[in-house]
């Protein structure tokens, strides 16, 4: 079976975030104030092929474990479904 993943990478909490602060600074200047704490992370798309949804999610995992994500500055979510 063939599964498409989407994965989204961002700056954890506790992590400063220079461009989110950089853009965030940039809403001022264009008149934007209330909008505020942005932060800038990755959004991945990959397809998959899997016998199962669970082999494909464990898949996944380990891809955004092991390359996709730096677990030491990011978090990481994703939401698989069936292609």
């Amino acid at each position: 079976m063939k599964f498409q993943a989407e994965i989204d990478v961002m700056p954890k909490k506790e992590i400063l975030d220079p461009q989110g602060k950089a853009v965030t600074g940039s809403m001022k200047n264009l008149g934007l104030a209330e909008i505020q704490n942005i932060r800038i992370g990755k959004h991945i798309t990959l397809e998959i092929e899997a016998a199962t949804e669970a082999a494909a999610t464990e898949k996944v995992d380990q891809a955004c474990k092991n390359l996709l994500a730096n677990l030491i500055m990011e978090s990481y979510t994703f939401k698989l479904v069936q292609a």
